[in-house]
Parts: structure tokens; C-alpha cells; sequence
């Protein structure tokens, strides 16, 4: 049985009037893989934005491995959203996007091309690794996400799903 990783606990979030998320619950085990689809303004990117930390809910609460999170900044939490479109860097591959977080981290060759290779066969997107993220479908720009530093791979959370995310 999988551990609980992420858990968004009775969070609510408003802007001005309106209501964005209304009291979720949503839980993500480990090594799940999880995607958010919906219509335009219906929470998803919000969602994530909480999970990411650089939103705070209305109230609610975030846990990470059964730590209370709400107050933790967006480059102190172990887990990266990277949304579509706006965080491919176009002059690197498919590959080179999914490792930069790693390389960064200076995480051992051979145990990066291993965790990127996992990763991108998680996504459906295995062999796609020397290609161009400008050569990705709509249906395949969603998100690359990736393990941070220091956990294992897998560990991944959050893919807004849809062009309006």
C-alpha cells in the first residue's frame, strides 16, 4: 500500500466573492501520478498554486509526509509544479527540461538519466527524450514534472491538465 504524500485538507479558497475552491479534500499517495482536469476557473492551477506554496488557501490546511505546510515557502517544499507552456525551455529537449531540476541538484549522472527515463515513460512521453519541446502536441505539453532534490523518483504531484490551467 502506497504512503500518503500530499494532502489538502478541508481547504477553501476565495478571491474577492468568489468562491475558487469550496472546502477540497484531495489526497496523493506516493509514487501516484495525478492529473487535474476541468473547465477554465474551476480550481485546478489554484489547486496546484496551494500544493506549490505560492498561494496560502482562505483556510485549510497542506501536509507533506504528515507535515503541516501552509507556512512553508514555495523553494523549501519538496515538490515541483511545472505548469505548460510557461516553464519549457525551448532550447533544450524533452530530456534536458525533465533533468534541469536534477542538474541543478547535481544528482549522479547515471541515476538522473535513470529517473528522467522513469519519469518520462510515467508520462507516456518514453523515447520522446531527444526530441524538441516544440515538437510536443497540445496533448503532450500538459506538464513535465519532476522529482526534487533529495527525494526519490516518483515523488512527483500536480499536472494541471488542460490548455486553461
Amino acid at each position: 500500500m502506497s504512503k500518503e504524500l500530499i494532502r489538502l485538507s478541508d481547504c477553501f479558497m476565495k478571491f474577492d466573492d468568489d468562491v475558487i475552491l469550496d472546502h477540497i479534500n484531495l489526497y496523493i499517495n506516493d509514487k501516484e501520478f495525478l492529473t487535474l482536469l476541468g473547465p477554465s476557473g474551476c480550481g485546478k492551477t489554484t489547486t496546484l498554486r496551494i500544493i506549490g506554496g505560492f498561494q496560502k488557501p482562505t483556510s485549510g490546511d497542506v501536509f507533506f509526509d504528515g507535515v503541516r505546510i501552509n507556512d512553508v515557502p514555495p523553494h523549501k517544499r519538496k515538490v515541483n509544479t511545472v505548469f505548460q507552456k510557461y516553464a519549457l525551455f525551448t532550447h533544450m529537449n524533452i530530456f534536458e527540461n525533465v533533468a534541469f531540476g536534477l542538474r541543478i541538484s547535481k544528482v549522479p549522472e547515471a541515476e538522473l538519466r535513470e529517473r528522467v527515463e522513469e519519469a518520462l515513460a510515467l508520462v507516456n512521453l518514453a523515447g520522446y527524450g531527444k526530441r524538441s519541446v516544440n515538437s510536443l502536441s497540445g496533448g503532450h505539453r500538459p506538464c513535465h514534472c519532476q522529482p526534487p532534490p533529495g527525494t526519490p523518483a516518483g515523488r512527483t504531484a500536480g499536472c494541471a491538465g488542460s490548455q486553461a490551467a
